[in-house]
């Protein structure tokens, strides 16, 4: 079986919620692809595949889940010169603000 013919960092996010947010730490340019396990199936496989992400030219590098599911994330270096170390983090979800009830109460 045929396998990308470029080096790449897999990372198994397992199943995240939506609105989770990653944080990845690059030290060269990378490509950033983040996939369901479906497609992570069929990117080792050389098939068509769907990612979010791309070209990551700064770092660090955020991520919005758009759908719980169980998903993957690579860091490859199709296009460019070397494989780059890379790290990946869980983010707090944002806040939702605090709505405070407001006393209508007179002293």
């Amino acid at each position: 079986m045929a396998k990308p013919a470029f080096r790449f960092t897999h990372y198994d996010l397992k199943e995240l919620r939506t609105g989770a947010i990653i944080e990845v730490s690059l030290n060269a340019v990378n490509n950033v692809r983040l996939m369901t396990s479906g497609n992570y199936q069929r990117f080792t496989e050389m098939l068509d595949f769907k990612y979010l992400g791309g070209v990551a030219k700064k770092s660090p590098v955020r991520v919005t889940i758009p759908e719980t599911s169980h998903w993957h994330l690579i860091v490859d270096c199709e296009g460019h010169h070397t494989l780059a170390e890379s790290a990946v983090k869980m983010l707090p979800p944002r806040s939702m603000p605090v709505l405070r009830e407001k006393s209508t109460a007179t002293a």
